[in-house]
């Protein structure tokens, strides 16, 4: 294994899943600006998440909907006119 190649500056930092709300306090290594207060009354720097496992659907188990209905008659507004154009010039 190669020597020094992992990170001196692990110290306790808070993950906080911005779609629903919740955070963790892990160490880590990660560099960050802001800071938060946490439970205990402490500072500790914070990393905003756009999704963790407890909102990704395949840890949740809840699927999200899709709206296909909604894409195919976005699909076809958008492209109506280009068949009308063809069959006028057909004509």
């Amino acid at each position: 294994m190669k020597a020094d190649i992992h990170p001196k500056n692990y110290r306790l930092v808070v993950f906080k899943d911005m779609s629903n709300g919740t955070a963790f306090l892990t160490k880590s290594a990660v560099d960050t600006k802001e800071t938060i207060e946490w439970e205990d009354g402490n500072t500790y720097p914070i990393v905003k998440l756009e999704i963790s496992n407890t909102s990704h659907p395949f840890f949740t188990g809840k699927m999200k909907l899709v709206d296909t209905a909604g894409r195919v008659d976005k699909f076809n507004s958008r492209y109506k006119n280009r068949n009308e154009k063809k069959e006028i010039s057909k004509a």
